[in-house]
């Protein structure tokens, strides 16, 4: 079960959403992923022993607000997507550092992708 915060006209809602299991006789996610393109770098390693920070949804970043190393609260912005003209905030989690940050303005990310680590 993963826990989100939604903001929704400025007000934030905290849901818990629990991953569907995968069907018998289902494409594993490596094997559907697509091949990456030379003209984008391999994302960063996740920090070793660092609690990851997922998108969402899938989007593009639009803004990353936070830098490595920053100490923030439960509920501050980490990074913005922008998916279908909206402006998504992915938030700390929990209080903690921010170990890494694997998205850069422009990329491109899928619902569930690592985009930030903390410690």
């Amino acid at each position: 079960m993963e826990t989100y915060i939604i903001r929704v006209n400025g007000i934030e809602y905290e849901v818990e959403v629990e991953k569907k299991e995968a069907a018998a006789g289902a494409v594993s996610e490596a094997a559907a992923a697509p091949a990456r393109t030379a003209e984008r770098p391999a994302a960063k390693a996740p920090a070793a022993g660092g609690t990851p920070v997922t998108s969402g949804t899938a989007g593009k970043v639009w803004k990353v607000v936070a830098s490595e190393g920053a100490e923030l609260k439960k509920g501050d912005t980490i990074l913005i997507l922008e998916a279908m003209k909206m402006e998504i905030p992915v938030v700390m989690p929990e209080d903690g550092k921010v170990a890494s940050i694997m998205a850069a303005e422009g990329d491109s990310v899928e619902a569930g992708q690592t985009v930030a680590t903390i410690a």
